[in-house]
């Protein structure tokens, strides 16, 4: 489990592809490598990704063909930097909210307002995913928790604060860049269960 709180921005300093999966070698500074042993979780963009080598500085995590396709991760290229979280440990203080790590889809950024009082990112998604985004509600997108702003049909916006320009990297983007989009669970809970609950209820008056 993560919350969306990012750590650090990290260097991916090599890609291997391979027969249906890539390995991703990933530069971590000393203080994300502390306790770190094999097969432990860490989110990359979001993507929960479990450990398989630390040599050195290097952290190697292997992304399967499914990941690749549902994520940002495939687009990835060594020089690139990825938002990076530890996974959630007993006692830590929670800023965010609670993601696991499973990306639902991608969202594409249409665009980008820069200006001395803003940083505002419009992103546009599959309206199946929109109706569990809602104004003032979260989202994860690349790993952070983010507060929704204005929403519409097909898309939402975010207005970054320059605390969180600063530890992601959110301020690299160029619009249509895609990133990797977890929904919140609570809300996905309850948007589907009233839906059911609406759906039996209307069905019965047929």
């Amino acid at each position: 489990m993560f919350t969306g709180i990012v750590q650090a921005t990290c260097e991916v300093v090599a890609i291997h592809k391979k027969d249906g999966f890539n390995t991703l070698e990933v530069s971590l500074n000393p203080d994300l490598r502390e306790g770190l042993a094999i097969g432990a979780s860490v989110a990359n963009n979001g993507v929960c990704l479990t450990v398989t080598q630390v040599v050195d500085d290097r952290v190697f995590f292997d992304v399967v063909e499914e990941t690749l396709r549902l994520t940002n991760l495939k687009d990835l290229v060594v020089g690139q930097r990825v938002n990076i979280e530890r996974s959630l440990t007993f006692g830590s203080e929670i800023g965010g909210h609670i993601l696991s790590g499973h990306i639902h889809t991608k969202a594409k950024i249409v665009n980008i307002s820069n200006t001395e009082q803003h940083y505002d990112i419009q992103l546009t998604l599959d309206p199946k995913w929109m109706n569990y985004v809602f104004y003032k509600g979260f989202v994860g997108v690349n790993g952070c928790s983010l507060t929704v702003g204005e929403v519409t049909d097909n898309s939402f916006m975010l207005h970054l604060i320059p605390e969180t320009l600063k530890l992601t990297n959110l301020s690299q983007c160029q619009v249509g860049d895609e990133l990797n989009i977890e929904i919140d669970s609570q809300t996905q809970v309850i948007v589907e269960t009233v839906e059911r609950v609406l759906a039996r209820r209307f069905a019965g008056q047929v």
